[in-house]
């Protein structure tokens, strides 16, 4: 199944980013493939993605997780960002500080709106490590 990375779509190399037009054209043609993956948060685009899928892995990690894989990223080549990070972005650490505040609520009225879907939720890596394990053999 083709995966997408939603920030791909969204940056540039130059770490400049497309239009909100662009990039909401570009994901209007994503989401009526047969199928796809696509990877990343863009709150606002939540709905419209829920609406289309119908799975959803929610990765329901814990802020001290998230936080440590994003300075474990750090100058690692990444096939989710068109560049490599050389130190860490201070507006990504206030995203994953304010999260669970923010966009959490979100996601969960959605996940409501839309029973309908099937949304398998990971509280750990390992978990999610697991469960990729197991449909592999």
């Amino acid at each position: 199944m083709p995966l997408y990375h939603l920030d791909n779509i969204w940056w540039k190399a130059d770490k400049t980013h497309v239009s909100r037009d662009e990039f909401d054209a570009k994901l209007d043609k994503l989401v009526k493939l047969d199928s796809w993956i696509i990877d990343g948060d863009y709150s606002r685009t939540y709905e419209k993605r829920i609406a289309a899928c119908d799975t959803i892995f929610f990765l329901n990690y814990s802020e001290d997780t998230c936080m440590d894989g994003i300075s474990k990223r750090v100058g690692q080549i990444r096939p989710d960002i068109p560049w490599t990070e050389e130190k860490i972005d201070p507006e990504l650490v206030e995203l994953v500080r304010n999260y669970e505040k923010e966009n959490r609520p979100k996601l969960l009225e959605l996940f409501a709106h839309y029973p309908e879907k099937n949304v398998i939720t990971f509280k750990t890596r390992e978990e999610a490590d697991k469960w990729i394990t197991e449909r592999q053999q």
